[in-house]
């Protein structure tokens, strides 16, 4: 098999898939590729990627699944478990993502609204003051989601950018699907001292709540929830606002939609989660039992791979969803994934996106690009897609 077949659900031609796995979605759904000899499923269309994720008890997202399809290449790919909810199955996951989940209700979030706002604020003055030519990644798509997200945990401010950097190109693949997972050593590194401080001294964020919760709880477990939730919640936002940003920025209409009071923000953030689904490829899963997806057997032990990139432009959702429509009613796309492994962070990442958008238009109500769109240069080969910098002028 070329390398390239297999990294094939990861390429895109500017914002948009690759033609070819439009063409699996119409053609053949369920497709197999080939990894270390193991088996690998690609599922590309809404309700089937809908029922492998919705399915826990058929198909595994356990750490150790991965470890063993490594093999004897697991060493060298520096598979390392991460920790956190992504690659755990029940009782486990059940249990630390009820630790988690009351930072996440909606009065909570509700409380964190006036901070989003002044992240916000700061980062467009920063914009400002940078100049023509800023660097709308580095000053403001990133920097939000890291001074929310350090806001969360309790991250002292001035820790707080550097501390999002420890997230950035964690889902980059040089070499195979499975990416080296020890690139978090130096996150989890920081996040254990961080949790030392904390039990020195209690704070107000999550980590020093959680500590004081549940004061047996495992350092290194508790890093990896909260490594899990930086990852989660930092690169994905940013490219979501980076990515968002060139959409708006390429059609006038647009931008005057978004800058516009009456316009429901909430159905644009919608169409651009679906349209952009920056998180190309859910966790992958292994499969427990015999089972069928589409017209495909398949037999324990195979790794199933669930688009989701295209199972948001799947025609089944509606009419031109290799599109983008803003005024488009809200589209059940799975953008934040699905069943117990569906973000938890979901609408805080919306929020954030809620809020940014309009304010970044009407601060600068003339901002475009200052490249042209062509040599925009975006990831690649990464299970979270983005694009590396964004010039802007105004």
């Amino acid at each position: 098999m070329e390398p390239d077949s297999l990294f094939m659900p990861l390429l895109r031609t500017g914002l948009d898939p690759v033609a070819e796995l439009a063409r699996r979605r119409e053609e053949q759904p369920v497709s197999r590729l080939d990894l270390f000899g193991n088996t690998v499923w690609l599922v590309t269309r809404q309700a089937d990627v809908r029922r492998v994720l919705g399915d826990h008890r058929t198909f595994s997202n356990d750490f150790a699944n991965l470890l063993a399809a490594g093999g004897d290449d697991a060493e060298e790919l520096g598979l390392a478990d991460p920790g956190g909810l992504g690659f755990r199955d029940p009782p486990d996951h059940t249990r630390l993502r009820a630790l988690l989940a009351p930072t996440f209700t909606p009065r909570r979030l509700d409380a964190l609204l006036p901070r989003i706002r002044e992240v916000v604020d700061g980062r467009l003055d920063a914009l400002e003051k940078a100049g023509q030519g800023a660097d709308l990644v580095e000053l403001f798509a990133t920097a939000v989601p890291s001074m929310v997200i350090g806001e969360l945990l309790g991250v002292p401010e001035d820790e707080r950018i550097a501390f999002g950097r420890l997230a950035v190109g964690r889902f980059d693949i040089l070499e195979s699907i499975l990416s080296p997972l020890d690139s978090a050593a130096a996150s989890l590194d920081y996040l254990m001292g961080l949790i030392e401080r904390q039990r020195a001294n209690p704070g107000d964020g999550l980590l020093s709540r959680l500590i004081t919760e549940n004061p047996d709880i495992d350092d290194r477990e508790l890093a990896g929830l909260a490594d899990g939730l930086l990852v989660g919640g930092h690169e994905t936002t940013a490219s979501s606002l980076a990515l968002g940003a060139i959409v708006l920025l390429t059609d006038p209409e647009r931008a005057a939609l978004v800058r516009d009071e009456g316009t429901d923000v909430d159905r644009v953030v919608e169409e651009l989660l679906r349209y952009l689904t920056v998180v190309q490829v859910a966790f992958p899963r292994f499969a427990r039992t015999e089972t069928t997806i589409g017209d495909q057997q398949v037999v324990p032990g195979d790794l199933v791979l669930c688009s989701l990139s295209s199972a948001n432009r799947d025609a089944a959702l509606g009419p031109d969803m290799e599109g983008v429509d803003l005024t488009r009613p809200p589209t059940p796309h799975l953008a934040f994934a699905f069943g117990i492994h569906h973000c938890l962070g979901a609408q805080l990442a919306r929020l954030e996106l809620r809020i940014a958008f309009p304010a970044l238009l009407r601060r600068f109500p003339d901002l475009r690009l200052a490249v042209d769109p062509a040599d925009i240069r975006y990831s690649e080969r990464s299970i979270v897609y983005g694009v590396q910098e964004l010039p802007v002028a105004w």
